[in-house]
């Protein structure tokens, strides 16, 4: 009898160690998943940033396209709205309106010469285009590390794990329309 009692105490032990790792899995997953978000973050705040600064130099040259760099900003100040409390659906859809809107901006600048030989409008061009290679990068990683979690939070024995403890499946930054999942060409 005490072999058995001995034996259940050590199985218990086992269980509850194995538990204990499952469950620092799991938030050490759930952390990755946030950082991977904030790196999103951190870069869509910096094309937030840029965006005023391009604006202004292309308004002097495209007096006549007020609509299109009034959208522009419209997107913008959407995007930053939505980032402080959206949904990471309603966050992507947000950012595609704004990579769009910024696309048309673009195509526009095309027909202005002297825009396109502006030197602060070229410097401005390629921080904009970096700064959309982090974004992309920055979701990449970030789906990525969503995907390893809601995977982890599925497969036995953790799900039993993420079950009682509430670990919640999260959602990927995907972009909806095939035409926006390319960066935003500058040409000037």
């Amino acid at each position: 009898m005490g072999i058995v009692l001995g034996g259940l105490l050590v199985l218990t032990g086992i269980l509850f160690l194995s538990g204990i790792g499952l469950y620092n899995g799991l938030v050490s997953l759930r952390n990755r998943v946030k950082n991977g978000w904030s790196q999103i973050d951190v870069q869509l705040k910096r094309r937030y940033d840029l965006i005023p600064n391009l604006v202004e130099v292309a308004k002097g040259y495209m007096k006549h396209e007020r609509e299109t760099l009034e959208k522009v900003i419209q997107a913008r100040q959407q995007a930053i709205t939505v980032s402080g409390s959206g949904s990471v659906a309603e966050k992507a859809k947000a950012e595609n309106f704004l990579s769009q809107t910024l696309r048309s901006m673009f195509a526009l600048s095309e027909r202005y010469p002297d825009l396109k030989a502006n030197q602060n409008m070229l410097q401005l061009q390629e921080e904009v285009t970096s700064t959309e290679n982090k974004i992309a990068f920055a979701r990449q990683y970030y789906n990525d590390e969503v995907m390893r979690y809601n995977t982890k939070i599925e497969q036995f024995p953790d799900a039993v794990i993420a079950g009682m403890f509430q670990f919640n499946k999260e959602e990927f930054f995907e972009v909806e329309d095939a035409a926006q999942r390319q960066a935003p060409q500058v040409k000037f």
